[in-house]
């Protein structure tokens, strides 16, 4: 076996239908939180309320102001309350949206963030925070944006609709396979990622076909956890640093950015480790084995109603070009495979039409994970 190295990640994780309702308030007060600043969309603001209403005057403040990809802006206003009030905590509320702001919180002023995801975006169970400043996303890491607290609660996403549902689980998805070939990957990273496409894989569908089916929803949400927690470890690679590339610059929703731009970026990777990619097929338990990982993703996501194409969802013809130049400068050679702006502007252009992905005519040889 090769040998790894695997950094297990600490926080507390309660994962139980209604679980939000009947051990969120206790669960908070285990942190030792007296003054707790609520975070959470306008969208997820009666919910918000109504949870956190056992807390009592623990809620010190409320902050709405939420939005995707965390503009500095957004991130120094939600700073400026957590100081006014003298907040000791912060709770999350909602999706990727209201946690990452919870982090651009955590990380300047050193607070414990508790958090309690509607979406399967992730984001809660990972070091990994992101800014946006001038239309220019930038990520890093640090643990102490680590969420210390994480409830899932499988009823929370009945609402949610199917057009959130399907990118935001893609997205999850997205996770596992990166997970298979981030610098971190390791054995035990991977085994958690397979799992939790196997996972996504059978929620999913039921998930969309019928909201309110506690057992869909419930494999959809592990699938979910699981997915992020493979990537908190494993860390991101391609796909990943295209979206927030994308999404920085062109302000366009963060999890419709992963249906359209994940079966691309496999199709483009997947001659350089068909090993790892033909366990992405098997966990995704498609019956068809002599497909691709590409084909596989893309087939889900139409078969789910995502978005497919880069047109749909808010980018321009002419904003491929420079779209181009963005991702050539920020994004570094891959590891897996050398990128050009001729590569990055052929995956560009599948991506807009939302073409069916195709694997390069010349195949790179094998490289070891």
């Amino acid at each position: 076996m090769k040998p790894f190295i695997y950094d297990a990640l600490p926080g507390r994780v309660v994962f139980a239908a209604g679980s939000s309702r009947s051990q969120l308030s206790a669960e908070v007060q285990r942190l030792g939180a007296q003054r707790v600043l609520l975070l959470a969309s306008e969208r997820e603001r009666p919910v918000a309320e109504e949870l956190t209403r056992p807390l009592g005057d623990r809620v010190i403040g409320l902050f709405t102001g939420v939005r995707p990809h965390v503009p500095i802006e957004v991130a120094e206003q939600a700073r400026a309350m957590a100081r006014d009030l003298n907040a000791d905590c912060v709770l999350a509320i909602g999706g990727g949206s209201a946690i990452g702001t919870a982090k651009a919180i955590a990380l300047e002023l050193n607070l414990p963030i508790a958090a309690v995801p509607t979406t399967y975006a992730g984001s809660e169970m990972t070091t990994i925070y992101g800014l946006t400043t001038a239309q220019r996303k930038q990520t890093g890491r640090s643990l102490a944006v680590l969420p210390k607290l994480v409830i899932y609660d499988p009823e929370l996403t009945f609402s949610l609709p199917a057009q959130i549902s399907g990118p935001s689980a893609i997205n999850a998805l997205a996770h596992c396979v990166e997970a298979f070939y981030g610098l971190g990957a390791n054995p035990i990273s991977s085994l958690i990622a397979e799992e939790g496409i196997r996972a996504l894989a059978r929620g999913l569908p039921a998930a969309i076909s019928q909201p309110d089916d506690l057992e869909g929803r419930t494999a959809t949400l592990y699938g979910a956890y699981l997915a992020a927690s493979a990537l908190a470890v494993a860390g991101t690679g391609l796909h990943h640093k295209i979206c927030h590339v994308l999404g920085g610059a062109y302000n366009l929703p963060h999890a419709d950015l992963h249906t359209v731009i994940l079966p691309q970026v496999v199709a483009f990777l997947e001659p350089a480790i068909p090993a790892i990619m033909a366990r992405v097929v098997r966990a995704l338990n498609t019956g068809a084995y002599e497909t691709t990982a590409a084909l596989a993703i893309h087939e889900l996501a139409v078969r789910i109603g995502a978005p497919i194409a880069l047109k749909e969802i808010g980018m321009r013809a002419e904003d491929l070009d420079p779209a181009v130049a963005l991702i050539h400068e920020y994004v570094p050679n891959d590891s897996l495979r050398p990128l050009s702006a001729a590569s990055i502007r052929s995956l560009l252009e599948a991506a807009f039409w939302g073409q069916r992905p195709q694997q390069p005519d010349q195949p790179p040889v094998e490289r070891s994970i």
